[in-house]
């Protein structure tokens, strides 16, 4: 955290001085974020590992949550969208409030690398160390979940949704994939950015609930989203009880052919998002 004294809150460019209880000013949004992300990278590396687990961990309980209070609505489309995406909130509100480090956060680093107060072989190391530990606390959640009989609910619709929501991550095209990964990190990024300009958790949280809420709604990719749901999917897709109720919602026989851990997560989906959210 920054404190007031380090900037000028005089500042002629805004005109009037800052007061302790107001949300910061642009001009200390920034310094704030270079400050943020220089103690970041200086992090041991087994530190944020630890950390990047939990972000991981933290992103798998939103989506399950997302996918939970939205799998037996009937209501419009939209509504059920928006719905599913407040509620992911709360994978991101842990995530600011706690510390943990999330690699689709990793890109505002970038700030601090261009005000040359990190070398670009600190952010490289952050960015990869992030990237592996999210992978790791997905893949935790995706034992946890499966263990924990959750997908049975409402016998076995919630399973059935994430297998549907799964493959169709994985048949989707390397450009939609790349451009829906550009615009979710770009909401993922201002969410955290505006956490910077607020002085409380309450700001915190109501500043990431819009740019959040806005990327589940409107379907944009989300990489460590990804590293849960569609694991999950493909752990699910062999339960006979579950593909079954899947059928019957999709209106006939699925083709899971896609839905596997090398080709269809890692190289169609994880790839192109991945390039998406790091853009």
């Amino acid at each position: 955290m920054i404190e007031t004294k380090d900037i000028d809150i005089n500042n002629r460019e805004y005109g009037n001085p800052v007061t302790a209880v107001d949300a910061c000013e642009p001009f200390e949004t920034a310094k704030k974020a270079e400050l943020v992300g220089s103690a970041r990278t200086n992090l041991d590396a087994l530190a944020l590992l630890g950390r990047s687990i939990f972000a991981g961990v933290f992103i798998a309980l939103g989506t399950q949550l997302s996918v939970l209070v939205t799998h037996t609505a009937t209501s419009s489309y939209g509504l059920n969208q928006l719905v599913g995406g407040a509620a992911f909130t709360l994978a991101m509100v842990l995530i600011v409030i706690t510390g943990a480090e999330l690699f689709m956060g990793s890109p505002l680093i970038a700030i601090s690398f261009l005000s040359q107060k990190i070398t670009g072989r600190a952010f490289t190391r952050h960015v990869i160390i992030a990237f592996i530990g999210n992978l790791i606390g997905a893949l935790t959640m995706v034992v946890w979940i499966y263990v924990s009989e959750q997908w049975t609910m409402s016998n076995y619709l919630l399973g059935a949704k994430i297998i549907l929501m799964a493959n169709e991550k994985v048949n989707t095209s390397f450009g939609v994939l790349f451009a829906r990964g550009m615009m979710g990190n770009a909401l993922t990024c201002l969410g955290v950015w505006l956490c910077y300009s607020g002085k409380s958790n309450i700001d915190k949280i109501l500043s990431l609930l819009w740019p959040v809420s806005c990327l589940m709604a409107c379907g944009f990719e989300h990489g460590v989203v990804n590293m849960w749901l569609i694991p999950m999917g493909i752990v699910l897709k062999d339960n006979r009880m579950v593909l079954t109720v899947a059928e019957k919602v999709h209106g006939g026989r699925l083709d899971l052919s896609n839905l596997t851990f090398f080709k269809g997560f890692l190289f169609d989906n994880l790839c192109p998002v991945v390039l998406g959210n790091v853009i």
